[in-house]
Order: C-alpha cells, then sequence, then structure tokens
C-alpha cells in the first residue's frame, strides 16, 4: 500500500488541482457535446483525451528552465518545416498545409503555436537585463517569419492564432502603447491594401459575414445555420440531445468549429454562461500563475498562454455567432480533434509547470 500511494503521489505531484479540474470539466463537456453532434466520433474524442492527458502530464514535468533551452532548437526546426510545406508540402482543398514524412503527414503550423512564444520569451529573458527598442524590433521580425508563411499556404485562422501568441510576449515584455496605438492606426490605414492581398474565398468570407443572405446555400449557410441553433436553444436549451438542427444535420463541421451551436441549442444560454464562467475561471488561474512565476521567461510564457485560450474562444464564438468571419479556429478543449486538443494540453501542461517551480523556488 505504501509504494501504491508513494507511485500515486509522484503521479499527482506536477498536477495543479485548479488548472486539472477546470480542464477535466471542459473534457467532459466535449465528450458530451461531441456524442451528441457525432456518436460515431465520440470514441476517438475519448482517445484524444487521453493523449491529451498524457501529454499534459508530461509537459507538467519539464521545468521552465528545461522549456527555455529547448525554445531556440524547437523554433527554428518549426520554421524550417515550414520552408519544406511551402516547397514540398501536400496541396489539399486548395491549400499547401500538411508535410509527408513517409509514415505520416504533419501539419507543422501547429508547433508553432507553442514554438513562437517559446522563442519570444526566451529572447527577452536573454537580454532581460538591458532590454531596449531594437529588442521589439528584432522579436517582431521572428514573429512575422513563421506568421507570414503560415498565411501563405493559406491558413488564416492558424496564422492568426501564432500571430496572437507571439504578439501577447512581446505586448508583456513592455511594448510601449504609443507604438501599439501606431500600429492600430498604421493597420487600419492598410486595410484597403490588405484586402487587395486576400484570396478570393477570404474576401467571400468577410463580405458573407456582411450579409450572409447573399450566398445561403453556399458561404452564407454555416453562419445562417448557427445563429438558428443559437437562437432556438433559448435560455435552458432543448436538451442533450435533442436539438433539431444538430440532430438533422443542419449545422455544418457540428462536431469541430461549430460545436459552440450544438452546445446552445441543447443547453440555452444558462449552458453557455456556464461554459464561458468556466473559460474565465482557467484564463484567470493561468494569469495568476503569470503573476507569481519566479522569471521573465516563465512570466511571459504564461501570460501569452493563458491569453491564447481567450483568442480560441473569442474568434471561435465570434465566428458561430456571426460576428467574426468564419476562420477556422476551434473551441478550446471542446471542438473535435487531436492536433489542437494536444497543442492546448501543452499549454496546461507548461502553467502546472510553471506553478510548481514557483513553489519549489519559494520553499
Amino acid at each position: 500500500m505504501n509504494i501504491l500511494r508513494q507511485w500515486i503521489q509522484r503521479l499527482i505531484a506536477p498536477i495543479d488541482p485548479i488548472l486539472m479540474l477546470l480542464t477535466g470539466i471542459l473534457f467532459i463537456f466535449a465528450f458530451l457535446a461531441v456524442y451528441s453532434a457525432s456518436p460515431e466520433r465520440a470514441d476517438n474524442q475519448l482517445l484524444n483525451t487521453l493523449v491529451a492527458l498524457l501529454v499534459m502530464r508530461v509537459m507538467a514535468q519539464i521545468p521552465p528552465q528545461r522549456l527555455m533551452q529547448l525554445a531556440p532548437p524547437i523554433f527554428i526546426g518549426g520554421v524550417f518545416l515550414l520552408i519544406c510545406v511551402a516547397l514540398f508540402g501536400d496541396i489539399s482543398k486548395g491549400a499547401r498545409r500538411w508535410l509527408n514524412v513517409g509514415f505520416m503527414r504533419i501539419q507543422p503550423s501547429e508547433l508553432l503555436k507553442i514554438a513562437m512564444p517559446l522563442m519570444l520569451a526566451w529572447y527577452f529573458q536573454k537580454y532581460e537585463a538591458h532590454m531596449r527598442l531594437r529588442d521589439f524590433g528584432i522579436a517582431a521580425i521572428l514573429l512575422m517569419i513563421p506568421t507570414a508563411l503560415i498565411a501563405r499556404q493559406p491558413d488564416l485562422g492558424t496564422a492568426i492564432l501564432v500571430f496572437a501568441a507571439g504578439f501577447y510576449v512581446i505586448f508583456f515584455a513592455g511594448l510601449p502603447w504609443k507604438i501599439i496605438i501606431g500600429l492600430v492606426v498604421g493597420a487600419l490605414a492598410s486595410a484597403p491594401v490588405a484586402w487587395t492581398m486576400l484570396h478570393d474565398y477570404q474576401r467571400h468570407r468577410i463580405l458573407t459575414l456582411l450579409d450572409p443572405e447573399t450566398d445561403p446555400l453556399g458561404k452564407g449557410f454555416h453562419i445562417i445555420q448557427s445563429t438558428i441553433a443559437i437562437g432556438s436553444g433559448g435560455f435552458f436549451g432543448k436538451g442533450w440531445g435533442q436539438g433539431t438542427q444538430t440532430q438533422l444535420e443542419f449545422i455544418p463541421e457540428r462536431h469541430t468549429d461549430f460545436i459552440l451551436a450544438v452546445l446552445s441549442e441543447e443547453l440555452g444560454l444558462l449552458g453557455n454562461l456556464f461554459l464561458l464562467t468556466i473559460y474565465a475561471m482557467l484564463i484567470g488561474r493561468g494569469l495568476m500563475i503569470a503573476a507569481n512565476a519566479a522569471t521573465l521567461f516563465s512570466r511571459l510564457m504564461a501570460g501569452a498562454i493563458s491569453m491564447i485560450f481567450f483568442t480560441y474562444a473569442f474568434v471561435n464564438m465570434g465566428m458561430v455567432s456571426g460576428i467574426l468571419p468564419v476562420v477556422g479556429v476551434p473551441l478550446p478543449f471542446m471542438s473535435y480533434g487531436g492536433t489542437a486538443l494536444v497543442t492546448l494540453s501543452i499549454g496546461i501542461g507548461i502553467l502546472m509547470s510553471i506553478h510548481r517551480n514557483r513553489m519549489l523556488l519559494q520553499k
């Protein structure tokens, strides 16, 4: 019994109970939603969840100092793979996002969601003692290289997430507000030029967002059906497995990007408020870990990871409810799929590691 007790203690030692509870609630919600939307995928969702938990546990065991050492090679390797995708990647549905390595296909852009903040946090930690405005410029260049490569594939959703992950690190490192305001003004001024650089399908998505009825059976179909599902759920919802839009398969991608529409129809506004509360608590917990972290690297990583959870949720909820264009961003920890779930679980594991090592350093 003592051996078993010691083994269990070692197993759960790196686990932050608050993060684990909040993540566990989201995993349960996700399984129920996927089972309702697409029962044949429920077993795979359970398998994905188990893999995500294993990855989370492994990452929670790696100290931040070790992560900092691995940051440059991981980032350089990720950018190299993105270049390989641009040169030799497989084309699927008009996009070149996958790299065939013989026994499997990989999507290197997913790696950059973690590698990007790791690299920038490492850079600012290295130059913490004598940080200058030039360092923010170098960080911006490091950020734009993978973002541009991913946007070129094209994969606007992932490009937004990678850019956001890096920008949060730069912001938390102390980017002056006058520069942020200048960037916003510059972005607005360059909007007409950016519009001409968008692909036809991207411009179509934005125009459809403004008026979905212009293409009700094409690009506007997603938004129209998801908003119908959200509205029909009312306050209490129709009940688990009872959503007509879901069960009659009117909602496209109902088990992935539009799973919030399934939840809204079946659990109503009350269920959405509960989900928003869990997300808010998860992000708040991450920001608390960032505030109490032992080093600049840990603070920047924890802050960026926490805000990435916010970006995932905000963009997905915005596109499902019809206030943002459809860009293919999943609902964090909820949408079906293994890649995004593992990436997000790596983030949770890093937060646990940062919190655990902060505790050890204080002792």
